[in-house]
């Protein structure tokens, strides 16, 4: 069984945030392999595993799933009515290390840094997101 890990996510510096936004961004589960890149084959075993959720301050916006696509692309299927799935932009070559950046694509368009600030590992028995992994 595969190591899965509490990835946090947070908004880094941009034009409308010169100072980033340690209170906007995205908690991720995701099984990672050895250099710390999302490890495909534990993702696709263990589905119902892969969680993410986007907050601001400390209330949820939206839940959903991380899911590989067509094309080596990683999608942030969020739950329907919540909003609209926003893409990773080349999630399968990021490392997920503290101090890394990744880029989220919104539905617009717009492509959006995040740093990467927190990875730890989580019990094997805890699949869900929580308020507590904030």
């Amino acid at each position: 069984m595969s190591t899965f890990y509490h990835i946090r996510l947070e908004l880094a510096r941009e034009p409308s945030h010169p100072h980033g936004d340690p209170h906007a961004g995205w908690d991720v589960v995701a099984a990672l392999d050895e250099e710390s890149r999302l490890d495909l084959a534990a993702c696709r075993a263990e589905p119902d595993r892969c969680r993410i959720r986007r907050f601001l301050q400390d209330a949820t916006l939206a839940t959903g799933r991380l899911r590989h696509t067509l094309g080596d692309r990683w999608l942030f299927d969020l739950e329907p009515g919540d909003a609209m799935d926003e893409t990773g932009f080349r999630l399968g070559s990021e490392r997920f290390v503290v101090g890394e950046y990744v880029s989220i694509i919104a539905p617009d368009g717009v492509s959006h840094t995040y740093g990467v600030e927190r990875v730890r590992p989580l019990d094997n028995d805890s699949p869900e997101i929580t308020g507590q992994d904030v």
